[in-house]
């Protein structure tokens, strides 16, 4: 076991506010990176006001993405600040932004700016559309991206309206994406000294997420249709009423349909030929979901998740979050942490995702409060007390 962290000693400088952006720097920050978090007076990244819920003042939303970081703000509508900037593009290795494309240039911090004072700077750039083609220019929020990509077409149920996620996807998944690319430009630096550009686009990040769908309507031509919880190409595999809620069955082969039969007692649903194999089933999927929710309809669905599920079929029930932080196997892998924070008190984040053997996982430091790092960052890159004052002073930096 080490306690040295896979990305020590590589420096970010993260210009972005919201969610994408910060969802990837705190991935690079969870994994050892020094995240340098570069945010506007007077209020700082906007999601510092979202909410209630607020802990002391401090948002939860803010709170969830933020970790291992440090703050300072900068005023990048004065000369100083953009002087301070280009000193930390300087020292840094990484520089995440999630701006309207042409933002950057107008404040001074885009990347030929940056690869100006650093040639080896690895540059990423989050967007909802890309810095290229006609919808540049525009604002891209995760609900028009999940939207526009198609996503939103097929989620809901049939003859309904259509949903968005419970959580920013498109955002989330841009973020993630993002720090997978940093981190394989990282890589390639180490061998060969190249620095690189990187655009990454919310849009794009949810077409990639089609995979099967798009190839449905690239081998048919037609749209897929919204199916709720049921899938385009398993079936038995999705969310049945029972007697008192709905839960899951997820059948993904014969062997687990010819199991399910047995566990529920529909051996004449087994051996009818309109459902021998999961192509016979997807073709006749509404005489089997009527079949099977006449049967589900019986009893509860605990008592269903727990015979099918003895019978070695994938089963369970619907959890609502206050039931997901008291499973015992979420429980077990130690998902959720307390971290203390200087003014929210004791709280709650969420852990890693995944494990390693060779390194155990803690938080550095909470989410950060606003320009609280402000001096410590301008002292480490050769701002005397006397020189952060004057910034202060002039009102380029809080």
């Amino acid at each position: 076991m080490t306690d040295r962290p896979f990305l020590q000693g590589v420096k970010v400088l993260d210009f972005s506010r919201a969610l994408a952006g910060p969802f990837c720097t705190m991935m690079l920050a969870d994994l050892g990176a020094d995240v340098v978090k570069v945010e506007p007076p007077p209020g700082g990244d906007e999601a510092r006001s979202w909410g209630p819920p607020f802990v002391n003042g401090e948002s939860t939303y803010f709170m969830s993405v933020n970790r291992n970081k440090r703050s300072i703000v900068l005023d990048l509508r004065k000369e100083e600040a953009r002087e301070v900037a280009r000193k930390l593009m300087s020292r840094s290795d990484v520089l995440v932004e999630n701006f309207r494309a042409g933002t950057t240039k107008k404040l001074g911090i885009d990347y030929q700016s940056a690869r100006a004072v650093n040639p080896e700077m690895i540059y990423c750039s989050i967007s909802g559309f890309g810095q290229t083609g006609p919808y540049s220019g525009r604002a891209g929020y995760d609900i028009i991206a999940f939207a526009l990509s198609g996503m939103m077409s097929i989620t809901g149920e049939e003859g309904r309206p259509p949903v968005k996620m419970g959580v920013p996807v498109a955002d989330i998944g841009a973020g993630m994406y993002a720090s997978f690319a940093i981190s394989s430009a990282l890589y390639r630096r180490q061998a060969t000294g190249l620095g690189e550009y990187i655009d990454v686009s919310l849009l794009e990040g949810q077409i990639s997420w089609l995979t099967y769908q798009a190839g449905y309507y690239f081998a048919t031509g037609k749209d897929p249709e919204r199916m709720g919880s049921a899938h385009l190409t398993i079936a038995p595999y999705q969310a049945f009423r029972s007697s008192d809620d709905y839960f899951i069955v997820a059948a993904g082969n014969d062997e687990h349909w010819r199991k399910l039969c047995d566990a529920i007692g529909a051996g004449e649903m087994r051996d009818d030929p309109r459902f021998a194999t999961n192509p016979d089933r997807v073709r006749n999927r509404e005489e089997l979901e009527k079949g099977l929710s006449a049967i589900f309809a019986r009893d509860r669905a605990a008592n269903w998740v727990g015979r099918i599920s003895a019978a070695g079929v994938p089963s369970c029930v619907i959890n609502p979050l206050s039931s997901v932080f008291s499973d015992p196997q979420v429980e077990s892998r130690g998902v959720v942490m307390d971290v203390r924070h200087p003014k929210a008190g004791a709280t709650k984040q969420l852990n890693l995702p995944y494990r390693f053997d060779n390194y155990r996982f803690s938080v550095r430091s909470p989410p950060p409060a606003l320009g609280a790092d402000t001096d410590d960052v301008l002292r480490g890159i050769g701002y005397s007390a006397e020189e952060v004052g004057r910034l202060k002073g002039a009102g380029a930096v809080l």
